[in-house]
């Protein structure tokens, strides 16, 4: 599989020279993103850097990233994850790994991620509710545990669970959705390189509201695909019953992908407000990330395929 622009290569060498120091300013600000990675206890070894945003995506402010959430298990205002997320207990944290797999069985989270180098990518994340982000993620791709856990020739679709304990997640004391929540990825799109499991952003651990200790992104689709606080991942041979299809199956299809000609139900996508601007802007097929994924969905109709 090729890509126009691989994301192994150095940031230097794959972004326009003025976001390239403008990343550069923003890592000297904060001391230097290895440093801080170590400074906050992330596990997973040395910081690898990339950069995978254009020219015009500055960085939302970590302040915003951090109280502005979609976590419906915190409640479902914007600010009630920040408020409300101090509940959850991310240490120690075990994941299990199950259905078509070779390895199954329960993993303590720093058994997961400490083989893996943490990398920074800096992605643009749009919600489906027409606002977006641009945020320096701290991960690794999901591609290289999945190999790690060799998954069988049966394994078409890869199924995520949050965490189910509403002491520890009062949001799912009301029946907003059917707990816990499921999120699913096909095999292909969860192999992608630009899918990570991610433990940190802003060269911090990831803060509860955001999906402590360990969450998926993937940055071509919309927010709900970036389940938060895992404990299970299933290797499946059907597609899985994602949350928010059973919830509101005509409005939430199982893909998700970011498509500004396919408008929502009840509102236009063709649009987006960056966190922190005034203006709207025009919203990117796959949310620019087309020459990279867009080849997963040769073929299909992403209008019925939504």
């Amino acid at each position: 599989m090729s890509f126009r622009r691989s994301i192994k290569i150095p940031t230097s060498e794959i972004t326009e020279e003025k976001l390239y120091w403008t990343r550069r300013d923003f890592l000297s600000a904060t001391g230097g993103a290895a440093g801080l990675a170590l400074a906050g206890g992330i596990p997973g070894g040395d910081l690898v850097a990339s950069l995978a945003a254009g020219q015009d995506d500055k960085l939302t402010p970590y302040e915003a990233v951090t109280t502005y959430n979609n976590f419906y298990e915190f409640g479902t205002g914007k600010d009630d994850p920040a408020k409300n997320a101090h509940t959850l207990k991310p240490k120690p944290w075990t994941v299990e790994i199950a259905g078509e797999v070779g390895k199954p069985g329960s993993y303590d989270l720093d058994d997961i991620v400490k083989p893996y180098k943490l990398e920074e990518r800096v992605y643009r994340m749009r919600c489906v509710e027409g606002w977006s982000m641009v945020i320096p993620w701290l991960g690794f791709p999901l591609k290289d545990l999945i190999a790690r856990l060799e998954p069988t020739s049966k394994a078409k679709f890869v199924e995520f669970t949050t965490l189910l304990d509403p002491t520890q997640m009062p949001g799912q004391r009301r029946r907003v959705l059917e707990w816990p929540y499921v999120e699913g990825l096909r095999i292909d799109e969860a192999m992608h390189p630009l899918t990570l499991l991610v433990t940190g952003l802003y060269g911090k651990e990831l803060p509860n509201q955001n999906g402590a200790p360990i969450r998926l992104v993937v940055p071509w689709k919309y927010g709900f695909k970036g389940i938060k606080s895992i404990v299970r991942i299933r290797f499946t041979e059907t597609m899985p019953r994602n949350s928010w299809n059973v919830a509101i199956p005509h409005e939430y299809g199982f893909y998700a992908n970011v498509n500004p000609e396919v408008d929502h139900p009840r509102w236009s996508q063709a649009k987006e407000r960056r966190i922190g601007e005034f203006f709207k802007r025009k919203t990117l097929m796959l949310n620019g990330y087309a020459d990279e994924v867009g080849h997963l969905y040769a073929g299909m109709d992403l209008r019925a395929n939504y």
